[in-house]
């Protein structure tokens, strides 16, 4: 209904613009309407991501016209596949595009055309920026846009079908709130992620365009990626990443993300632009996003995720700790069993000693007076004594046996010594491990 020329404004600044004119011939009561109606709703919005209004009027010949920020650049679906943005990239230039709608709707003004082709990407300061515009069919909250009169056909399809939502196909534009933009939002960072549009409406007849809209099921993003097998390896080129890449991409959040934002019942949908927005901002951050179903194991991944560093690092503290711990512990029983065993040889030595030292008493002169008493004599006592008073504690008793078996072997008096010997070393052997 209307043309948009480069102009050049002279006055009271000079620059270039754009010029929205009606049509010759358009200039209808109805078409009249929406052009007055674009113009206030530009007219009463501030923002740097809308394209901004600044002046309207007439022509001679009484054809109605608005002048407006002229908006060099790409729509932001070729911006993106020209520059190959990754989805990061791609996701942080939208989430501008949602803080921007949101404006809009806080200006009680609802775009319900919201669609790549209606968002302009230029580049200031090498950086890029989004600038909506075609508030065209823009419907005012609250407040009236026009004192004109605006007529929609019961039957008339207000928007462009593959964005719409399903209350907006339903009822031609009557009952839409702001949660119809958010689904067209939704819609529109599915093609931009996925490189497709969710609901494929090109062999649907236009009477059943509405039904589809309202009916068929808006796919994963990740499984509509997948199901694209001739052409997903140009989508994730655009997109610097490869397919499984990108389809990991999509499986974490964006998946849930984007269905909240394109569900059928308005009610489950993100309420605000802004709550969309910021959903994206945690998922970019790695904090768990409202529209994920809350579970303690993706809690817990989202915090792992975020404070990779620090996991790591506690990680390898704890593992050198548990190490060093297990360690300690082996090294104290270690410890524990040599203080043992060197508190049980010390005793063994010194019943040794007692006995072997009360061996000699019977030589004491008092008692030995007119009396010689020979070294077989005292091995012969010593050995009986041995048999008979430490049959309780059997490792004192194989020392002795040994230690007594080694003196008859020195005294040439095997038929003693063996026996002695032999007995130690069984008595060992059952109570102490090999070496």
């Amino acid at each position: 209904m209307g043309e948009v020329w480069l102009a050049e404004q002279s006055e009271p600044v000079r620059r270039q613009v754009a010029l929205k004119i009606i049509k010759l011939g358009m200039d209808t009561k109805q078409v009249l309407a929406r052009l007055e109606a674009e113009r206030q709703a530009l007219a009463v919005m501030d923002h740097p991501n809308i394209a901004r209004f600044y002046d309207g009027g007439a022509t001679e010949t009484g054809r109605p016209y608005f002048v407006m920020e002229l908006v060099r650049g790409l729509s932001i679906a070729d911006y993106c596949d020209t520059n190959r943005l990754t989805t990061e990239e791609r996701i942080r230039l939208f989430v501008d595009v949602c803080n921007a709608v949101q404006h809009a709707h806080h200006k009680g003004v609802i775009h319900r055309d919201l669609k790549p082709s209606n968002v302009m990407v230029t580049v200031k300061d090498n950086e890029p920026v989004v600038k909506i515009i075609d508030f065209g069919i823009a419907k005012a909250l609250g407040q009236d846009l026009t004192d004109r009169t605006l007529v929609t056909r019961l039957d008339q399809v207000i928007g462009t079908p593959e964005f719409m939502s399903p209350e907006q196909a339903e009822m031609a534009g009557l009952d839409v709130d702001t949660r119809t933009d958010v689904y067209s939002l939704g819609a529109m960072l599915y093609q931009l992620l996925v490189g497709a549009m969710p609901i494929d409406l090109s062999a649907v007849a236009d009477q059943a365009i509405r039904y589809a809209i309202r009916e068929t099921q808006v796919p994963r993003p990740s499984t509509r990626l997948t199901a694209l097998n001739q052409t997903n390896g140009v989508i994730a080129e655009h997109r610097r990443t490869t397919v499984e890449a990108l389809r990991r991409e999509l499986e974490s959040d964006l998946d849930w993300i984007i269905l909240k934002a394109m569900e059928k019942d308005r009610t489950r949908r993100y309420e605000t632009a802004n709550a969309f927005a910021q959903d994206l901002e945690r998922h970019l951050k790695h904090e768990p996003v409202l529209a994920h179903a809350p579970s303690a194991a993706y809690r817990m991944g989202k915090f792992v995720r975020r404070h990779r560093a620090g996991v790591a690092f506690a990680t390898i503290i704890v593992s050198l700790l548990t190490l060093s711990t297990a360690g300690l512990t082996v090294q104290a029983g270690r410890i524990a069993a040599e203080r043992d065993r060197a508190n049980e040889e010390a005793e063994t030595t010194r019943q040794v000693s007692d006995f072997l030292v009360g061996l000699f008493e019977v030589v004491d002169p008092k008692e030995a007076i007119g009396n010689t008493i020979t070294a077989r004599e005292i091995l012969d006592q010593g050995s009986e004594r041995i048999d008979r008073e430490l049959s309780d504690q059997p490792l004192v008793q194989a020392r002795l046996m040994n230690t007594m078996g080694v003196v008859y072997w020195s005294l040439a008096l095997y038929d003693q010594a063996r026996p002695l010997l032999e007995q130690a070393l069984a008595i060992r052997e059952e109570l102490l491990e090999p070496v």
